[in-house]
């Protein structure tokens, strides 16, 4: 004789099946999305703001990274040319400078992977774009002293935090943060080359680049160090994609830790 059912049962599975099926359509909307800004006219316009946001995103990789070190975080600037500059003070030895250095090249695709990572359910979507909407008002007044650096970093947080609290359909916020972490996954690619340039020029002038910057800390020539970076966001951002598609795709999902 079969054991009768137990109360609720299937319902989990029921869960993660709705769960796949709007991370699905969410990955599906992004891509779309991000095609047409490629191919229609006047869509560069549009990809003009991306591309601060993700030089915004890589030069508070550095801030971050040299807070995380033990040192401090003094002021970001982002120019009209999409370039940047994170000004930081390390206390710390040749290693605490070079993991400065290396934070904002790796810093788009580790937003990107958290970013596909509460990306998976709507409502955790919303609660992300609602705290990192804050955060990014703390951030520009804090450590922005540019004009286009608040305006990017404000704007970014008004329009998460619109949709966060303006939509009540969960899937809005989670259409919203994995395009753009599908925009700071492509830029890991497109911007690459800079990984393996000497010098940056920036709207501050010519200076070392973030490579150079480690190879200057550490031994090595600047090329290795740039592909080690560039070897280690892919990897993130792989396992973000992972985790992201193993929803969309019907797999068991765990909360993010």
């Amino acid at each position: 004789m079969a054991d009768a059912p137990l109360p609720g049962r299937g319902l989990p599975q029921a869960s993660e099946e709705v769960a796949g099926a709007q991370a699905r359509r969410t990955l599906l909307a992004s891509l779309v999305i991000t095609a047409v800004l490629y191919v229609v006219p006047g869509g560069d316009i549009v990809g003009y703001p991306l591309l601060l946001i993700s030089t915004y995103v890589h030069e508070m990789g550095h801030g971050l990274a040299a807070i995380l070190v033990g040192g401090s975080f003094e002021s970001l600037r982002i120019f009209g040319d999409g370039s940047g500059v994170a000004l930081t003070a390390t206390s710390g030895g040749r290693v605490a400078r070079a993991v400065v250095s290396a934070g904002g090249l790796v810093g788009p695709a580790v937003a990107a992977a958290v970013g596909f990572t509460f990306g998976r359910k709507g409502l955790w979507a919303r609660w992300f774009l609602l705290i990192g909407g804050i955060l990014g008002i703390l951030t520009a007044a804090f450590w922005v002293r540019s004009l286009v650096g608040w305006a990017i970093a404000l704007g970014l947080s008004g329009v998460s935090l619109a949709i966060a609290l303006g939509i009540k359909q969960h899937h809005w916020s989670q259409l919203w943060l994995v395009f753009l972490s599908v925009q700071l996954g492509l830029s890991v690619f497109s911007r690459s080359e800079y990984l393996f340039a000497r010098t940056a020029a920036t709207g501050a002038g010519v200076g070392r680049s973030d490579s150079a910057s480690i190879a200057d800390a550490l031994l090595g020539p600047y090329w290795l160090w740039g592909g080690v970076c560039g070897v280690f966001s892919l990897l993130v951002l792989a396992y973000g994609a992972w985790i992201f598609l193993r929803t969309a795709a019907g797999g068991r999902t765990r909360d993010p830790v």
